[in-house]
Parts: structure tokens; C-alpha cells; sequence
């Protein structure tokens, strides 16, 4: 039976197992993938803690796969699929969990893999680098602008680095002294996070900051308001949306389409893009992929590679 690694219920990494599942089949609009590569995110093990995403409602089923990105070759469509087929090298969003041998992806979330994109490169992109994508575009600063990001050494910020850059944008990076080197590698000028951030920031960038994109939350992100004159030009990926509204910003918003995944391999074909993988594991090592994130210290993007 394929293998699958899965949380068996709420609480610490003692609910993780490697396990058998069945093969899934897939519905109406769906693909079944043979899994290459899986990426790993924070989010992965928040929801292994009861963590809910916004607008997310209903009980969560036991045992439940971890991820929800992966690339990997189709081995069968669903009712209604046109434009993909057997044998097509793809990446996307999973319906229910990617640390697999074998996931459904929803076709609308799911983009064709060029040839010159690796399969570990192509499993980090559906969620970090097009929520990156998305924050930035949603914030639309011109060229020559200012863009302050929060959290700018992991999966999420490095690739919003990047991008704002390949826009003509100029970046200040939040980030731990640790990755100073990192955060500067990707364009930016790095400022160490912790106590007098507004201070590190202002001489970072005298003439003040255009935009902020938060990826951290909490204190970070309410001091990193207090840099804007124009709060529309606030946006959080850190923070629930009554936290960010009440300082007068918004959530990123997601666009979810196979039209971003493909926007942003792009990205990466041309070299605007590094996913800058730092790490892999195979599945049956994914409890350490896993720490590894969940540790909070892991630069770039840490990969699951399903060997076969």
C-alpha cells in the first residue's frame, strides 16, 4: 500500500506517523498525482495543532495528511478534466495532504511543470512563492519604491524579496542577525528584528517606507505600521484579518489560480526567482523535515522528495 505521513490527532509531534493509506481516486475536477517532491511550511504543523485557516469550518478527519503543495507526474484525471493527462509533469495544491506517496490536486490550482523546473523547485512554489506573489502584486508599488518585508529569511519572505526586487522595487529585509547574509544574498538590506526595530528600520531607509508585507504578526507587525503614512499599503500573512484591520491594513489575498503557478515558474525559468531549497528529506525522514521548519530557524524552503 502507498505510504503517507499523517497526524493522528491533535496536539505535539507525537500524534506524527508513517502509515498505509489507500490509493485515493479522483473526483470531479481532480488529478491523481504520483508525488515526487512535497513542500514543507509552517503552516504544516500549525494545523497539526488545531490551527485553523481563515474561513476554515468543519471537523478535521483522523489520520490527516501533512502538506499542501507538491509536484509529481499525473497518473489519472477525474470527471471533467481537459488539459492535463496522463504522464504530464505537474505541480499544485493538494486537496488533502502531499507528504505522500500519491495526492489529489484540484485542477484549478494546478499548473504544468516546465521542463527546465526541477520537481523539488516546483513543489515550493504553490504556496510560499505565490503567496509571496500575491502580496506583492496585491500591494502594487512602483518601481523605485520602498518595501519593508517582516520575516524576511524564510520560505514565505525570501521569495517576496526576490519578486519586489525583479519589479524594480527596493527591499528592507526584517530578519535574525543568523540570517543576515541570507536575507542580503536575496537583494535586500537586511535589519535584525528584535527590541528597536523602528530605529534599525528608519536609518535603513531614511526617506521611509511605501509598503509593508508582514509575515510575522503581533509586535513585529505593529510597529512595522507605525512606519506607514498610507496603511492601505499594509498587508499581513502573519496575522488574523481583525489584528491587521484594526491597524488599518488587510490580509494578502489569495488568488489561488493556476494562472499565479505558472507566473511564478516563470519567475524562476528566468532567474528572478531562486526557491533557494535548503533541504531534503526523504518521506521517510518527514518528521525531520518538519522540526526542521517547525524550529523556525530553517533559511529558504525545506523539500520532501519521494523517491521511487
Amino acid at each position: 500500500m502507498p505510504k503517507a505521513y499523517v497526524f493522528t490527532r491533535y496536539g505535539g509531534p507525537e500524534t506524527e506517523a508513517l502509515v498505509d493509506v489507500d490509493r485515493p481516486s479522483p473526483g470531479p475536477g481532480q488529478l491523481l498525482v504520483a508525488v515526487r517532491a512535497a513542500g514543507v511550511n509552517p503552516v504544516d504543523w500549525k494545523l497539526r495543532t488545531g490551527f485553523r485557516r481563515p474561513g476554515e469550518s468543519g471537523d478535521r478527519v483522523f489520520p490527516a495528511v501533512f502538506g499542501n503543495e507538491v509536484s509529481g507526474i499525473v497518473e489519472a484525471t477525474g470527471e471533467g478534466v481537459s488539459g492535463f493527462a496522463a504522464g504530464d509533469e505537474v505541480f499544485g495544491n493538494t486537496v488533502a495532504g502531499g507528504y505522500a506517496e500519491y495526492a489529489l490536486l484540484p485542477v484549478e490550482v494546478t499548473a504544468h511543470k516546465p521542463a527546465g523546473l526541477s520537481f523539488a523547485d516546483a513543489a515550493t512554489l504553490p504556496v510560499a512563492a505565490a503567496t509571496a506573489y500575491d502580496g506583492v502584486h496585491q500591494l502594487g508599488l512602483p518601481a523605485g519604491a520602498t518595501l519593508l518585508i517582516t520575516g524576511a529569511g524564510g520560505g514565505v519572505g525570501a521569495a517576496a524579496v526576490q519578486i519586489a526586487r525583479a519589479l524594480g522595487v527596493r527591499v528592507v529585509g526584517v530578519a535574525s542577525e543568523g540570517k543576515k547574509e541570507f536575507v542580503r544574498s536575496l537583494g535586500a538590506v537586511h535589519v535584525s528584528s528584535g527590541p528597536g526595530l523602528t530605529h534599525r528600520v528608519r536609518s535603513a531607509a531614511p526617506d521611509g517606507v511605501d509598503g509593508v508585507y508582514d509575515l510575522v504578526g503581533g509586535e513585529v507587525l505593529a510597529e512595522a505600521a507605525g512606519l506607514l503614512t498610507d496603511r492601505s499599503k499594509l498587508i499581513t500573512a502573519g496575522a488574523p484579518e481583525r489584528t491587521v484591520a484594526d491597524l488599518g491594513g488587510a490580509r494578502v489575498a489569495r488568488a489561488r489560480t493556476a494562472a499565479v503557478l505558472e507566473a511564478v515558474a516563470e519567475l524562476v525559468i528566468k532567474g528572478d526567482l531562486n526557491p533557494h531549497v535548503t533541504g531534503t528529506f526523504p518521506l521517510e525522514r518527514a518528521g525531520e523535515a518538519l522540526r526542521a521548519v517547525e524550529g523556525g530557524h530553517a533559511r529558504g524552503k525545506i523539500v520532501i522528495e519521494v523517491v521511487r
